[in-house]
């Protein structure tokens, strides 16, 4: 069974950078997609960023000049780099990632989620 794990997350005042990781564990299949989505309390969980395999990224308007996906996916890992942050940027952060199979992608996999929380 794959397992995610997170780590960064954490408190940063408006106008701070953070940078989120995920590392994916015992998968061997390749990537197919890695991504961030978020959820903010009242909020539907929203994609962030995501990533595909030949690098190509898509992003939310929110982030856009701001946030940057990038990846290794030999390493199976994900990264966030989100700077100029905003109170608005305030939630939940979970990592995504599908893999490729002989019979095509997987169902998507999950982080345990990270806080993060922009605040004076």
């Amino acid at each position: 069974q794959v397992q995610l794990v997170e780590s960064g997350g954490g408190l940063v005042q408006p106008g701070g950078s953070l940078r989120l990781s995920c590392t994916a564990s015992r998968s061997i299949f390749s990537i197919y997609t890695m991504g961030w989505y978020r959820q903010a309390p009242g909020k539907e969980r929203e994609l962030v960023a995501l990533i595909r395999d030949g690098g190509g990224t898509n992003y939310a308007d929110s982030v856009k000049g701001r946030f940057t996906i990038s990846g290794d996916n030999a390493k199976k890992t994900v990264f966030l780099q989100m700077n100029s942050l905003t109170p608005e940027d305030t939630a939940v952060y979970y990592c995504n990632m599908k893999f490729w199979s002989p019979t095509g992608p997987t169902n998507n996999y999950w982080g345990q989620g990270s806080q993060v929380t922009v605040s004076s």
